[in-house]
């Protein structure tokens, strides 16, 4: 299964986690404010671990299945 998530980062911004999750902005807000999308600041710069992105989309293919 290919992603488009960078090889090289360890961390994402949320515009890379729109674009791996072909989501909106607030769609990512959303998964960050309900817990279901795990991320951190820097400053008032947020971040989310590639692990967690990873996580997220093999838990929402579990849940189709």
């Amino acid at each position: 299964m290919s992603t488009a998530l960078p090889t090289t980062a360890e961390a994402l911004t949320v515009p890379e986690v729109m674009r791996a999750l072909r989501l909106s902005r607030s769609k990512v807000y959303d998964l960050f404010r309900s817990k279901q999308l795990d991320s951190f600041t820097i400053g008032r710069a947020r971040r989310v671990p590639v692990d967690v992105v990873r996580q997220y989309m093999q838990n929402r293919l579990e849940e189709a299945a």
